[in-house]
């Protein structure tokens, strides 16, 4: 017999605990992705963050290596389902990638990377959408019923209360410094793809879908790609990254 509390949740608990102790902001944003993608049932799920920062859009947080990779491709080609809810600021759900007829630069990428669905929830208030909570399904289309995207919906509201934190305590020197690395990664990238896409006359997704070939099959980073090819075609290194101003 109950005295009609009701049971306390886990994952609300260490939501809770998050957001009255953000002491290491890089493993805070990755635990909020991990819990977030625990809420699935299903095996196969990776969650990533992204945050609009000083006027860019970073992945500052992620349970998986795939989950970067898919919110990298969309910055790229400025579209899909996370550049779509920050730009609205509603929950974008896509289904089933088989069927997806949208973004076409984006989903061939995200089904080569094996994606069958996902969900992207926007982070903020009423008056701003500062971020995305992005889910993402491996397993199977249609994860996301209707009672599965409804805790999720709650989770990223939640959520939001933690993030608006991290944002006001940005200065941290943890944080600043991942970002900075991500920023300086994505210009060299970008400068790689330009080349690649001139000399192959090719689109964004194309050009990044080549640099991701050459970087698995010789075990680097695409960024370490990106530089080779940069300094390789120009014969300097590659323009640095725009950094963040510091006080």
């Amino acid at each position: 017999m109950t005295d009609g509390t009701p049971p306390e949740n886990p994952l609300l608990h260490r939501l809770q605990s998050l957001l009255l102790d953000p002491r290491d902001l890089g493993s805070t944003i990755n635990e909020l992705t991990q819990l977030a993608a625990s809420l699935v049932p299903d095996a196969g799920v990776e969650c990533g963050i992204t945050l609009r920062v000083e006027g860019d859009v970073l992945t500052v947080g992620s349970s998986a290596d795939r989950a970067v990779r898919l919110d990298e491709t969309q910055y790229r080609v400025r579209g899909g389902p996370c550049i779509e809810t920050l730009r609205t600021g509603l929950v974008v759900d896509v289904p089933d990638t088989a069927g997806e007829s949208r973004w076409p630069e984006y989903v061939p990428t995200a089904r080569a990377l094996g994606l069958r669905c996902s969900l992207s929830l926007p982070l903020g208030t009423a008056d701003e959408t500062f971020g995305a909570m992005n889910v993402y399904g491996f397993a199977r289309p249609r994860l996301f019923d209707d009672p599965l995207r409804h805790q999720l919906e709650l989770f990223a509201a939640q959520a939001s209360g933690t993030l608006r934190i991290i944002r006001r305590l940005t200065r941290d020197t943890r944080l600043i410094d991942q970002m900075e690395e991500a920023l300086r990664s994505r210009t060299v990238i970008d400068q790689a793809m330009g080349i690649i896409m001139g000399q192959q006359r090719c689109t964004a997704a194309t050009a990044f879908e080549l640099l991701r070939r050459e970087s698995q099959t010789s075990h680097r980073r695409v960024s370490e790609v990106a530089t080779d090819l940069v300094r390789g075609t120009t014969g300097e290194d590659p323009a640095p990254g725009r950094g963040f101003g510091r006080t």
